[in-house]
């Protein structure tokens, strides 16, 4: 279930028993198969391209494990050569505690080959960068993922933490 709402000028949603704040700037998509949210975010200065920020809830106990999901991320992502990303050398990872939830975080660049199978073929897109966030939370994880050409999500970065900041347990001020 999405619950959306706007006040002083950002919109709240909810999914999981999560709820979180997403930056006045970005733009809410439609609904999409899969996603709890989708946010449109704008093109940075000299970008032909907006990012994506995509939410994904699975249900309780479902969307694999914390590790994999991370690994599949950083899997989307070549080097400029077309050889794999490496996820030890190339990709950040970091865990850590945001309102007493466990959040892992990732950040990886190169060309982008998509989403995966079950999202459809996509071109390749050098120049990418993604970053995400998985919150593990008491009804199960949400997946942040954020998307797009890497001096856009690069300026994203400070409200992309502030909505990582900004998840909670519904009804938990």
């Amino acid at each position: 279930m999405l619950v959306m709402t706007v006040a002083l000028g950002a919109s709240a949603e909810e999914a999981g028993g999560l709820t979180w704040s997403a930056p006045a700037e970005w733009t809410v998509q439609p609904a999409r198969p899969m996603r709890a949210a989708t946010y449109k975010v704008p093109a940075a200065k000299g970008d032909a391209e907006d990012a994506e920020l995509a939410v994904f809830y699975f249900g309780a106990g479902q969307g694999g494990a914390v590790d994999a999901n991370v690994q599949r991320w950083v899997s989307q992502f070549q080097k400029p050569d077309g050889k794999p990303v490496d996820p030890a050398k190339d990709a950040k990872t970091k865990q850590e505690k945001v309102n007493g939830m466990p959040v892992t975080t990732v950040e990886v660049k190169g060309t982008y080959a998509g989403g995966g199978p079950m999202m459809g073929p996509s071109a390749p897109k050098p120049g990418f960068k993604l970053r995400g966030a998985i919150v593990e939370g008491p009804e199960g994880a949400l997946f942040y993922k954020l998307t797009g050409p890497e001096k856009t999500v690069n300026a994203a970065e400070k409200h992309f933490r502030k909505l990582v900041e900004s998840v909670k347990p519904v009804g938990k001020k």
